[in-house]
């Protein structure tokens, strides 16, 4: 069983109950005029998770945080085809508990429908990039192929029967008295630094770009898992508010480290960004027309009630 700290709410005497009662209805009605935070009920037995919005420029970014004890608990899922969110979310053979937010995973080929980032569920591999043949032979990306299946991932570690998580490249070794549970690849790393160029996402000559696999310093959606130095685990996506607007990885780091991250990770980006959320779904892109982007993707990360 898995060992999970709890964050207990103080009580309250009677004879301060009804003086208390009138000042947090002050800072309440304050409060609903500063920013759109919507925290789930807490209880003694639960740390509550933080979703929240913040307008930008060029870009709608809406945030969850899990806090480092709290008892939600977050896996990996990969679909046979493709799948929405809302799919993933309601899946039968999901592991125990209600999902309450689930976010866009890994890279796939929307042609052949096939992974192009691993993924790890239960210790085992069950999405191999190594298996897509449209990948694996094709002669462009043969000069980058060892970089590509080194790419980032993120990770969800049993250790001493506490759950950690990590993000760090795919051929990394597991920490000692650690199991590898679940992992999820995509990339590049947004922080401590960018790694676009490390994971053939970018590549220069005479330090001119001549290659840019996904349009690191553009303006696009975006999708990232991020990790405080407190443990917390913050996802993002950055929506556009115009077609050809979003954010620039570099953006989408330093909107990241605004928050307190200190490491991040890209996710698949454009028309996947997407994040679910008690029940609704936030669609990152938009076409030439302005309507929201709804393409299903191959994986994705959930967050799971107690």
């Amino acid at each position: 069983m898995e060992r999970i700290s709890i964050l207990a709410s103080p009580g309250l005497g009677r004879a301060s109950s009804l003086q208390c009662y009138g000042i947090c209805l002050v800072i309440a009605i304050l409060s609903w005029g500063c920013q759109s935070v919507s925290p789930l009920p807490s209880s003694p037995s639960s740390s509550p998770l933080r979703y929240k919005t913040d307008s930008l420029p060029a870009s709608q970014v809406y945030t969850l945080t899990i806090p480092a004890h709290s008892p939600y608990r977050v896996s990996v899922a990969l679909s046979e085809t493709v799948s929405s969110l809302k799919e993933f979310a309601q899946a039968p053979s999901s592991p125990r508990g209600k999902a309450i937010a689930v976010i866009n995973g890994g890279y796939f080929d929307p042609s052949n429908r096939q992974t192009t980032s691993y993924v790890v569920q239960n210790g085992k591999i069950i999405g191999d990039p190594r298996q897509n043949k449209r990948l694996i032979a094709n002669v462009k990306l043969k000069p980058y192929l060892s970089a590509i299946l080194n790419r980032s991932e993120f990770r969800i570690y049993h250790c001493d029967q506490a759950t950690k998580y990590a993000i760090t490249a795919h051929n990394a070794p597991i920490p000692a008295h650690c199991q590898l549970r679940d992992a999820i690849a995509a990339g590049p790393q947004l922080l401590p630094t960018l790694t676009a160029e490390s994971e053939a996402f970018v590549s220069k000559k005479s330090g001119q770009i001549t290659r840019d696999a996904i349009g690191v310093y553009q303006a696009n959606a975006r999708s990232a898992i991020a990790l405080t130095a407190q443990g917390d685990l913050i996802w993002a996506i950055a929506a556009q508010t115009a077609p050809g607007r979003g954010l620039s990885l570099p953006e989408m780091a330093k909107f990241l480290k605004s928050l307190g991250a200190v490491q991040a990770l890209n996710l698949d980006g454009g028309s996947s960004s997407s994040l679910y959320y008690q029940g609704t779904t936030h669609f990152g892109k938009l076409d030439e027309q302005g309507q929201k982007v709804q393409r299903p993707v191959k994986s994705a990360l959930i967050a799971r009630s107690p």
